[in-house]
């Protein structure tokens, strides 16, 4: 079976166009990732190069080569830009057009202007340069955990390594004895047959790409408390369960701790809410810091914060505790300028096995925050049978004396 070339560059262009479309099309849906504009744009810009290439021999080498290939470059540099603002860094003029001045001045050149495989090598070389650059600016990216990176990266080494491999591999193939030699290469044939596969496949990765980024974002913001940008109450509520599930196959000391703003609404009454959310934050920051990354740590709703401490005994809990509770103390001694001077109690309870779930852990640190705060706030306490027991009876006590109030209350109404 024969491939016509001519036919090859006319379905290029057409699939070039559609493709082109079909993502400013996706990203008019969602234009928060403008990434997907850059690279609709690009297909557009190659659509229109291989156009211009096609009207070879009918139209001057200056239109035909050297403009078609200036806009091919243009249009690689847009695809390497789009990269960079998907990873929000941003786009570099000089790079965008760099690859297209390049070749339209050195293509003034009589030598270079005289030999065809340098021309070839020049523009192989510039396309292999941007699409490596594409390549490894997802590479940059990898942290983020999208699954399309992978066979991104992998097309775009491979479409810009046969690229490079275009001159030595066009010079072994043979030519056609008939017609124009631009047209008659067997390498063209390969290589405009692979660059119409590359550009279907790469643009649906692509495509791919920015969906698996929206609903990451989505799964992300969930489970994200938006203020302090630690984990919410549901997250922190799941990873816990998560992890005594997996305690039970291997059992190791944990600390679960109940952390409280102390006095916070008279810190948003005295200097306003701007001010209190820059103490969360503060105290998000804190904390964090005073623990290693396999602990646990989230937001569990107003001032209150919770931690599970992995493979901690009793002292390695108190010691990150009290660090947390002076380094607070000494970073908000003035808050943006304003002497706010926040403390926090802390509640802990020490867990040997995996009887009990995360919910009754808590319930048990709970026991030792209000313990904190009842003997003077911006302390520590640890969970004791004494301690729980002493709140039970503090709650019954209180219950007695609420109902024995309504009667009294109804005698004298």
């Amino acid at each position: 079976m024969n491939l016509d070339v001519n036919t090859l560059f006319l379905v290029t262009i057409y699939v070039e166009a559609i493709l082109g479309l079909l993502l400013l099309f996706a990203w008019v849906q969602n234009t928060s990732i403008y990434a997907v504009a850059w690279w609709g744009f690009a297909d557009l810009l190659r659509a229109a190069s291989v156009t211009l290439f096609g009207l070879y021999g009918s139209v001057s080498d200056l239109i035909s080569i050297d403009l078609a290939n200036a806009l091919l470059f243009i249009a690689f540099a847009l695809t390497w830009t789009g990269a960079r603002v998907f990873d929000h860094r941003r786009p570099l003029p000089i790079l965008l057009f760099g690859g297209a001045a390049l070749w339209l001045v050195l293509c003034r050149v009589p030598s270079i202007a005289a030999s065809w495989d340098v021309r070839v090598l020049l523009s192989s070389g510039i396309i292999t340069a941007y699409t490596w650059a594409t390549a490894y600016e997802f590479w940059r990216g990898r942290s983020e955990p999208l699954v399309s990176r992978w066979p991104a990266i992998f097309m775009l080494f491979a479409h810009g390594a046969l690229y490079l491999l275009r001159t030595p591999f066009g010079a072994m193939l043979p030519w056609s004895p008939n017609g124009d030699v631009v047209f008659q290469s067997v390498w063209l044939t390969v290589l405009s047959f692979e660059a119409l596969l590359f550009t279907i496949s790469i643009a649906f990765i692509l495509l791919a790409m920015a969906k698996e980024r929206t609903e990451y974002r989505h799964r992300t913001a969930a489970l994200i408390d938006p203020l302090t940008g630690i984990s919410n109450r549901r997250a922190f509520l799941q990873d816990g369960e998560a992890h005594l599930h997996r305690q039970a196959t291997d059992p190791r000391p944990i600390a679960v701790m109940l952390l409280d703003l102390d006095n916070f609404k008279s810190i948003n009454d005295r200097f306003g809410h701007a001010i209190g959310d820059r103490v969360l934050q503060l105290f998000a920051n804190v904390a964090g810091n005073c623990m290693r990354r396999a602990d646990l740590f989230g937001r569990l709703g107003g001032e209150e914060f919770a931690a599970l401490l992995i493979d901690a005994t009793r002292e390695r809990a108190m010691a990150v505790a009290d660090e947390i509770r002076r380094t607070f103390a000494e970073a908000t001694c003035e808050v943006d300028g304003r002497p706010v001077v926040a403390t926090v109690s802390i509640g802990i309870v020490i867990s040997y096995d995996a009887v009990l779930d995360i919910s009754a852990l808590l319930a048990q640190a709970d026991h030792a925050l209000y313990r904190a705060k009842d003997n003077g706030r911006n302390r520590i306490e640890i969970a004791s049978i004494e301690l729980i027991l002493d709140r039970v009876k503090r709650n019954a006590a209180e219950a007695v004396a609420v109902s024995s109030a309504k009667p009294a209350a109804r005698s004298a109404a």
